[in-house]
């Protein structure tokens, strides 16, 4: 960031959660950087206060709060030590997430690994956004930055990942449109990035049986196995956290690398109409018909791992 876009969130506090190690981590860090009190958290305790103390040690305002953000009473001590220790709670970033166990699919997932990858990416980000949202309306504006991942749209198969990443989105849109008037914006990015869960050969079999089946294309594969460092897509999440996006809400972004993408809004496209006050309802014949003269053809836009 400049100077100017360094003015633009210092001498604010935020919560990020999953900020222990990869992504958040690094996000952690950009938002320090410029001014921005952070308040660290992860599952292990010691990784948080290290990330936090790193922090510190570059001149930066820290704290370290551990625990899962999808338990009782996390959230809620989130949202306190920012207010207590920085004086205000202005940014809400989630990046907490686990990976999809190897080789899942909904063939053999267990109801604890549903439950678990649930917990772990759509609970965590409703309790965080549920407890922290009224803070923002109250105070008049703040930011909100929801993880998702490309793998919603199924490519990456799994089970409870994409179902929870999709919900994600959903979640982050009716937010973004219900505190539109409070000032609170809300955004999504699926991120792109080199980290724990994006490397090792179990992964990069995972990625070429993918690939092998037509799941992934070649721009998919290639950026899957070729991800740049978590700093990359970390300058995403800050600037959706300053007032320079302060226009910018609703959104769902992709960032990898230098690439950046926005998925346009989903809208029903026409298929066929006719009046029912004056026609019978669609023949199974009709429907054939018309669903496959305008089945759409599969696009070939870039695909991103995440963490």
């Amino acid at each position: 960031m400049n100077s100017q876009e360094a003015q633009n969130v210092a001498g604010r506090g935020a919560v990020v959660t999953g900020s222990s190690r990869g992504i958040g981590r690094s996000v952690a860090q950009a938002l320090a950087a410029d001014g921005v009190g952070v308040v660290v958290n992860g599952r292990d305790r010691e990784a948080a206060e290290q990330v936090a103390q790193e922090i510190v040690d570059a001149g930066g305002r820290a704290i370290a709060v551990p625990g899962s953000a999808a338990a009782n009473g996390v959230a809620e001590a989130l949202a306190d030590a920012a207010v207590s220790t920085f004086g205000s709670l202005d940014v809400l970033i989630n990046c907490a997430g686990i990976a999809e166990p190897p080789r899942s699919s909904i063939l053999n997932v267990t109801d604890e690994q549903w439950s678990e990858l649930i917990d772990a990416h759509l609970t965590s980000t409703f309790r965080t956004c549920r407890v922290i949202a009224p803070l923002m309306v109250a105070q008049g504006g703040g930011a909100i930055v929801n993880t998702s991942s490309f793998a919603f749209l199924g490519d990456y198969g799994g089970t409870g990942y994409p179902a929870a990443k999709g919900a994600v989105n959903s979640l982050t849109l009716a937010i973004a449109a219900e505190l539109a008037e409070s000032g609170v914006r809300a955004n999504v990015v699926c991120p792109g990035a080199r980290t724990r869960l994006s490397v090792g050969e179990e992964y990069e079999q995972h990625i070429e049986e993918l690939h092998r089946r037509g799941m992934l294309d070649v721009a998919a594969h290639y950026g899957s196995l070729n991800p740049a460092p978590p700093e990359y897509v970390a300058a995403l999440y800050a600037y959706l956290a300053s007032s320079r996006a302060a226009a910018v809400t609703g959104s769902v972004f992709i960032g990898s690398g230098c690439f950046v993408g926005r998925f346009e809004r989903q809208t029903p496209s026409f298929v066929a109409y006719r009046d029912h006050d004056t026609a019978p309802p669609w023949s199974l014949d009709e429907l054939a018909e018309l669903v496959s003269s305008t089945q759409p053809t599969p696009d070939s836009a870039p695909r991103s791992s995440d963490s």
